[in-house]
């Protein structure tokens, strides 16, 4: 009897625990996949079984019963998700998202490591999705107007005829600023000199904005601070479609689409459009102070995704372009001999990205792209012809432990131009930079984290250069954010980027160039510095209020700058590019306010910045010459209000205190713009935008082009040329 008890309590013990499982579980961090501390794991009913994770983000529930399929998991900060029990593996790992993901998560894909943007130690703005969706309509041909809307960003116009614009940022020439494609640096150079800014937003996901100093990231140019321009990838399995059509008081027509779809483990995305934009001469002297533009852009991309550990992705661009500008008369064919400025461009970019994650902790990405750019520029009856051809390869190992974050990389950037028979005097050159880097990111403790990075590139031209970078974000309070940065930089010496003059009436187009005297002249070196104080708070009542308060300060030793050479040919004197007798000083301030209160959203931005020269000069012992075409004084804002099916939006713009050359003035202005947009069912959306509603132009303060109509003479421009622009838009999405 007494072995059949014994054998009948083994029988029950047995039973009871049949169905009944151990797990044990890590909780991570949907994004940086760090372990999550203190997560609560639950079964979703009763009786209830849960337990907390430790510091390793690892915990075990015992006795779960077979017939428990989910369970819930939470913890401050991430929302609250169920995840399924798979029991073939031997540690289940869940991953939650952050809590901010519900009022649209921003992931910063520029700094490499796909942090959040609350995350990081080096400050960024994104301009993200619904910016984009809201811009597509407002000005569908290109990127610049919503860059400009940022007081720390100016954009300016490098031609009075042929439309250009560049992007100043801190108060630095167009040179110093680094313009990337996702991730990659596609506009270095020749390619880079026309154009870059008419990128149709309908194809983006977002841009980011990283201000100051960042070379150590990309290598050279991030002086003045780096804009990565992002673009969509597909996200469900069902098409999305979008079709776009515009039409503008200044004769421009725009015409884009873009069609995108997941199929289980590939993906799709494909963007057309066309712009048709006809020669305008608004203030009636003669000359268009909007070119003619028919451009072609075509960007499909591929997207495969094998395993939930690999990815990978491959995309081809192609822009093709007409421009021309000058007399009006001479582009109606009726003076033949007056001055046009004609260009014919064609872009081709293969890019391609792949990462693979080895374990939980490390992933492996390898990117790059090959592109070709030719460009025929007639300018002055005077004909230049060029290609480039530009390679990038990168590879890097990201490894998270612990509470670091590092990723080690090198990179290659090949950039040949050739030059076909012409009259310039441009002699064909290849440049090769090979670079290394390292970047740690390490989370100190709770209030406290460190961006370190180091980077040392070799040009097979002009030397090599090490570059340290170090970032600190404080937080002291949970409204408050504090960010460091210290970083160094350099750039090269490159004809095609200097796009403002060293000095007044020197020329910078083809025909007048000399080619560089490697020999003499030699790289830009810099170091910079920045501060950024941010609250960001969201009251019970709604109202979500953010402020920040940057501070910066860029140095600039021996800038590459044009001058007037020694020889001259039928166009007057060359151009040459030396290192100038001083350096570049640019310090200032930012102020950025956005507040948003149920359908009312309000941007406040001023940034006040003092750019100029700092050594000895002719003009005396320090030479403290302003730097032309840099405002000193912008103020920004808008104010947006969106009831249902309705948008309307009104912005201000101030721009104060600029100077040309020689420390000349120029007249403050204002420039007003407003929007109204109706949208039906998620599908339709009607647009009216006006641009520069006071009609504020450059001609209203002098005038802007003199000379014979064969050999005209163009002021510098440092106000808008076209007047007011009215454009209505229709969007359809499906």
């Amino acid at each position: 009897m007494k072995h059949l008890f014994s054998i009948g309590l083994l029988l029950f013990s047995a039973f009871s625990s049949f169905g009944q499982t151990s797990l044990l579980i890590r909780v991570e961090d949907s994004l940086t996949h760090a372990p999550v501390i203190a997560a609560t794991v639950r079964t979703p009913s009763k009786p209830v079984i849960g337990n907390v994770t430790d510091a390793n983000g690892l915990t075990r529930l015992t006795n779960v019963p077979a017939t428990v399929k989910t369970l819930v998991v939470s913890a401050v900060g991430y929302e609250t998700e169920s995840f399924p029990i798979t029991t073939t593996a031997d540690t289940l790992v869940f991953r939650l998202h952050s809590q901010d993901e519900s009022l649209d998560e921003v992931t910063v894909t520029a700094t490499r490591t796909n942090s959040r943007i609350e995350d990081l130690p080096i400050k960024v703005e994104v301009l993200g999705q619904e910016d984009m969706d809201e811009e597509s309509a407002v000005v569908p041909g290109n990127v610049s107007s919503i860059l400009g809307d940022i007081s720390i960003i100016h954009i300016q116009r490098t031609s009075a005829v042929n439309g250009n614009q560049a992007i100043r940022m801190q108060g630095l020439d167009p040179k110093y600023t680094q313009i990337l494609r996702d991730g990659l640096p596609l506009y270095e150079g020749f390619s880079g000199n026309l154009g870059v800014l008419q990128i149709p937003p309908l194809d983006l996901k977002q841009v980011e904005v990283v201000k100051g100093s960042v070379s150590t990231l990309y290598g050279g140019g991030a002086i003045g601070g780096m804009i990565n321009i992002v673009s969509k990838s597909p996200t469900s399995e069902k098409p999305t479609f979008t079709a776009l059509l515009n039409r503008s008081g200044l004769k421009e027509s725009n015409s884009n689409a873009y069609y995108s779809q997941r199929y289980g483990k590939t993906g799709l995305t494909l963007f057309a459009g066309y712009t048709n934009q006809q020669a305008v001469d608004v203030t009636g002297d003669g000359y268009t102070d909007s070119p003619e533009i028919k451009q072609v852009n075509f960007h499909p991309k591929f997207f495969y995704n094998p395993t939930d550990h690999t990815r990978m992705n491959i995309g081809y661009s192609f822009t093709d372009e007409h421009r021309e500008g000058g007399y009006l008369p001479a582009l109606e064919g009726t003076q033949p001999n007056a001055y046009r400025n004609i260009t014919d461009l064609q872009r081709h970019t293969v890019d391609f990205d792949a990462s693979h994650n080895t374990s939980e902790t490390n992933a492996i990405t390898l990117k790059g792209a090959l592109s070709t750019f030719h460009r025929q520029n007639t300018d002055y009856q005077k004909l230049s012809d060029g290609r480039q051809s530009s390679l990038y390869l990168e590879g890097n190992n990201l490894k998270r432990f612990g509470k670091h974050q590092l990723i080690v990389g090198a990179n290659l950037t090949v950039e040949a131009f050739r030059k076909n028979p012409d009259s310039t005097r441009l002699v064909d050159y290849t440049y090769q930079t090979i670079g290394g880097f390292v970047q740690d990111d390490w989370q100190v403790g709770s209030t406290v984290a460190v961006q370190a990075g180091l980077r040392l590139d070799h040009h097979n031209t002009f030397g090599n250069f090490l570059l340290p970078r170090l970032s600190v974000k404080l937080k002291p309070s949970e409204p408050w954010t504090v960010r460091l940065s210290v970083g160094t930089g350099y750039k090269t010496p490159n004809l095609f980027v200097n796009q403002t003059p060293g000095a007044l009436n020197v020329s910078l187009i083809f025909p007048r160039l000399l080619p560089i005297d490697v020999a003499n002249v030699k790289a830009e070196k810099s170091v910079g510095a920045n501060m950024d104080i941010a609250y960001l708070k969201t009251f019970e009542s709604g109202l979500s209020v953010q402020v920040d308060q940057a501070f910066y300060y860029t140095y600039v030793n021996s800038p590459v700058v044009s001058a007037f050479a020694s020889t001259s040919s039928n166009l007057g004197a060359y151009t040459q590019l030396i290192n100038a007798p001083y350096n570049l000083l640019s310090l200032g301030t930012d102020t950025y306010v956005r507040l948003e209160y149920d359908e009312l959203e309000l941007y406040l931005g001023y940034n006040h910045t003092l750019s100029r020269r700092d050594g000895p000069s002719s003009l005396g012992p320090s030479d403290n010459t302003y730097l032309p075409l840099a405002p000193q004084d912008k103020f920004s804002t808008t104010l947006a209000w969106e009831p249902e099916h309705f948008r309307f939006g009104i912005e201000a713009a101030y721009v104060g205190s600029q100077y040309l050359y020689n420390n000349q003035k120029v007249a403050n202005y204002w420039f007003f713009a407003g929007a109204a947009e109706y949208h039906y069912n998620d599908h339709w959306r009607l647009v009216l935008n006006a641009e520069n509603l006071f009609n504020i132009k450059q001609a209203n303060y002098e005038t802007v082009v003199s000379g014979p109509v064969t050999q005209p003479t163009f002021r510098p421009i440092w106000a808008p040329l076209e007047g007011r622009i009215v454009n209505l838009a229709l969007k359809f999405t499906l």
